[in-house]
C-alpha cells in the first residue's frame, strides 16, 4: 500500500490497555475526534472497562485485544495478536496506549513496518520497584527506537523520559478537557449535585476520583483523615473509583469516609466538593485534575511532575507524596473556611482554560499526519520545536516538577 498523500484520510489503529480511567477517555476522544475527520479510525482494546462502549457511542468500531494489565508471560501471545489485528486492519499508523500497548506495539516488528506512535501516559518504569523498576527503564530506552514518535500528555512527563535516558522522537500534547462538559459550577448546580448524591447541603465534602492504586495514593488519603477529623469533624470523604486497593482502604475504617463505585460521569461529584485530592505517587498530566478545575474546584495534590505543571499558587496546594500530615492541613483549611476553596476554585477554572480538549486534539492530529508522511515535523509548543528544543523547553520551567510558563498550545484563548 503506498503512503498516504497529504490531503488523504489515514487509517488509524488506537491500541489500548487500560479500558477505564483517564487513558479510556482519552482514546475515545482521539479516536472519534479522528473519525469526524473523515479517517478510518479503529480502536483494539480487551472488552472490559467502559472503553469499547465508548468507541461505540463515537461510532468506532472495536477489535477485541485479550490483554492482561500488567506485564507477564502471555505478553509474546498478547504481542502476535496484535501483529494479526494490525495485519488485518492495514493501518498508516499505530497509535499505543499506555505502558501495556507500548510493551505488545513494540516487541515485535509490525507488519509492513507500520508506522508507530507511543503515549506512556505515565512511564512504566514509575509503577515499578526494585529489579522490575530497573528492567522497565531498560526496555523503554530500547524500546524508543521502535516509534516514530513518543508523544507526551505535559512537559513533567517529557521531562521525566528525557532525565531517563530515553531517546526519542518527543512530541509534547498536553492534555485537554472539555470545556463542553465540564464548566463552572454554579451554587444552584452545586446544591442539585450533592441532593442527587446524597450529601447535605452544609456538609464539608472532599473528594477523590480516580482508579484504587499505589499510583493515585488513596491508602495516604485515609492515612491523613483522622488529623482532618480532629480539625473538622462533620468533614466527609468521598473516594470515588475502583481498583485493587478498595479492600485495605476499606478496612482502614476511617470514620466519614464513603466509598463510590467508578462512574463514568465524574461532573456531579465535583460539583458537590468542596475540595478535590489528588495524593498521587506520580502523573502524566491527570484529565481529573483538569475536570475538577475546570468545574471551579481547588486543587490539593502531590507535588509531582504532572501535578506540579497545573496546580498554581491560588488553585489549591501542592504537597509532599506519601506525607499524611501536610495533606491533612491542607484539605481541614480548605474545609473550615469554604471561601479559600471558592476562591481557588475560580482560579482555577481561569487556569483550566487553557487547557481545551479541541486544541489537544488537534495537536495530535498534526503529529498523527506527520508521522504517516513519514516525515514528522515537530509540534509548536509557545513558538518552540518541541523534538529539536527538548533541553531549551525543560530549561525554561517546563520540566521536573516546574509549573509551565506561558499559554499551552491547546488553549482556547
Amino acid at each position: 500500500m503506498p503512503p498516504p498523500t497529504p490531503s488523504s484520510p489515514l487509517r488509524v489503529l488506537h491500541v489500548s490497555q487500560p479500558t477505564s480511567g483517564g487513558v479510556a477517555v482519552y482514546v475515545g476522544a482521539a479516536a472519534g475526534d479522528q473519525r469526524r475527520r473523515g479517517w478510518e479510525v479503529a480502536v483494539a482494546c480487551p472488552p472490559d472497562g467502559d472503553l469499547p462502549g465508548r468507541c461505540t457511542a463515537a461510532g468506532v468500531p472495536w477489535f477485541n485485544w485479550d490483554a492482561g494489565r500488567a506485564p507477564g508471560p502471555a505478553a509474546p501471545r498478547e504481542a502476535l495478536a496484535l501483529r494479526r489485528l494490525v495485519a488485518g486492519f492495514r493501518p498508516d499508523v499505530v497509535h499505543l496506549h499506555s505502558s501495556k500497548a507500548g510493551l505488545a506495539g513494540r516487541l515485535p516488528r509490525l507488519p509492513r513496518r507500520t508506522p508507530v506512535i507511543f503515549q506512556p501516559h505515565g512511564w512504566s518504569w514509575l509503577a515499578a520497584t526494585g529489579r522490575q523498576r530497573a528492567l522497565s527503564l531498560a526496555w523503554e530506552r530500547l524500546a524508543a527506537r521502535r516509534a516514530a514518535a513518543l508523544v507526551c500528555v505535559g512537559a513533567g512527563e517529557l521531562g521525566e523520559g528525557v532525565q531517563a535516558g530515553v531517546r526519542g522522537a518527543y512530541r509534547l500534547v498536553r492534555n485537554g478537557v472539555d470545556r463542553r462538559r465540564f464548566v463552572l459550577a454554579t451554587d444552584a448546580g452545586r446544591a442539585a449535585a450533592r441532593a442527587r448524591l446524597g450529601v447535605p447541603p452544609g456538609a464539608p465534602l472532599a473528594v477523590c476520583v480516580g482508579r484504587l492504586t499505589r499510583q493515585k495514593g488513596q491508602d495516604v488519603l485515609v492515612a491523613a483523615w483522622p488529623e482532618v477529623l480532629a480539625r473538622c469533624p462533620d468533614a466527609r470523604l468521598a473516594i470515588v473509583g475502583d481498583g485493587e486497593d478498595l479492600e485495605g482502604l476499606r478496612g482502614a475504617g476511617a470514620r466519614n469516609v464513603r466509598f463510590v463505585p467508578a462512574v463514568a460521569d465524574p461532573r456531579d461529584w465535583f460539583a458537590a466538593a468542596d475540595v478535590v485530592a489528588l495524593p498521587s505517587r506520580w502523573e502524566g498530566l491527570p484529565l481529573t485534575a483538569l475536570e475538577a478545575m475546570a468545574t471551579g474546584r481547588p486543587i490539593i495534590g502531590t507535588r509531582v511532575p504532572g501535578l506540579s505543571e497545573i496546580v498554581r499558587p491560588g488553585t489549591g496546594a501542592l504537597v509532599p507524596p506519601d506525607e499524611p500530615a501536610p495533606l491533612a492541613a491542607e484539605l481541614a483549611t480548605r474545609l473550615l473556611v469554604p471561601g479559600i476553596a471558592e476562591k481557588e476554585g475560580r482560579e482555577a477554572a481561569e487556569v483550566a482554560a487553557d487547557y481545551d480538549l479541541a486544541g489537544t486534539l488537534d495537536s495530535l492530529a498534526t503529529v498523527t499526519r506527520g508521522v504517516a508522511d513519514c516525515a514528522p515535523g515537530p509540534v509548536p509548543d509557545d513558538g518552540r520545536s518541541v523534538a529539536g528544543g527538548v533541553e531549551a523547553l525543560l530549561g525554561d520551567g517546563f520540566g521536573f516538577g516546574l509549573a509551565g510558563a506561558g499559554t499551552p498550545p491547546n488553549s482556547s484563548r
